[in-house]
């Protein structure tokens, strides 16, 4: 290895920029930084998010629950631009104190509910409209049990891996070498899953398809930090196959299109005409 030897001091300190591409947001501390509102709109789930896989999760299950007619999916996605420090908003961390996207306030009822960490807003529309989580048993433990996995795992892709390989300042061989192994890794679980299943928790699409696909789908898809072929990702067949099969899901393919800027995107969305 040829990287610089650091030695830490005894007690850090926060005195400069950490560096990289997102280094003007980072921070040592919570908290908003601004007074702002959020706005509301006419639909009962009032979304604040961004089209990264975190927030496309989101609008993926919003739109698959519309796609099974529950109308009260229906949903404004109200774009957070994270460059910009929308999210240190006093409105948006009153949602969400840890300042992060998607966060979700459900005003379908007479009080209102704040939903965040995107794993708590999946759960939480699934259990409110009966779809993509079993209602008991064996069947919604496995659930469960993938999208905690997914939860768990995803840190060491995006934050771990994608930042050292396509984000630090500099590139370093030992963090990009620890995280490259640690993705493959993960590759390898799903790969020895979907052998046995068409989706991770068996026979039936579920929360926990929604939840890895943004990062690990299009992953393998060629789409996340330009790194297909440094990974190798050719090599993980079933995991492929998965995605190739949520890909072409119509609810996927609207989902993935809210929040982002671009040909095809739009930056938010407020009616269901915005996507077509």
């Amino acid at each position: 290895m040829t990287d610089e030897a650091y030695t830490p001091p005894k007690v850090w300190t926060w005195d400069q920029e950490s560096g990289g591409r997102f280094a003007s947001i980072n921070r040592p501390i919570a908290g908003p930084t601004h007074d702002k509102d959020l706005p509301i709109g006419k639909h009962p789930m009032q979304l604040y998010s961004l089209g990264t896989p975190n927030g496309v999760k989101v609008t993926i299950m919003l739109e698959e629950l519309l796609a099974k007619g529950h109308a009260g999916a229906e949903y404004d996605a109200w774009l957070i631009n994270i460059g910009e420090g929308d999210q240190f908003g006093s409105g948006f961390v009153d949602i969400n104190p840890n300042s992060k996207i998607p966060a979700l306030m459900d005003r379908s009822g007479t009080d209102p509910i704040r939903v965040f960490e995107s794993g708590a807003i999946l759960m939480h529309l699934a259990e409110k409209f009966g779809e993509f989580l079993p209602a008991s048993g064996p069947e919604r433990t496995e659930v469960l049990c993938w999208l905690f996995w997914q939860m768990g795992s995803a840190p060491y892709l995006g934050g771990g891996f994608g930042h050292f390989y396509a984000y630090a300042p500099e590139k370093f061989e030992y963090p990009i070498n620890r995280f490259a192994m640690e993705v493959k890794r993960q590759l390898d679980v799903l790969e020895r899953n979907l052998a046995e299943r068409p989706y991770l928790a068996g026979d039936d699409y579920s929360i926990a398809d929604i939840a890895t696909y943004p990062w690990y789908g299009r992953l393998v898809e060629g789409g996340a930090y330009d790194s297909a072929e440094f990974l190798a990702v050719h090599e993980y067949t079933n995991v492929i196959r998965w995605a190739a099969d949520i890909k072409a899901r119509p609810a996927v393919a609207r989902g993935r299109r809210v929040n982002l800027r671009g040909d095809g995107n739009i930056e938010e969305r407020h009616d269901a005409s915005d996507l077509d």
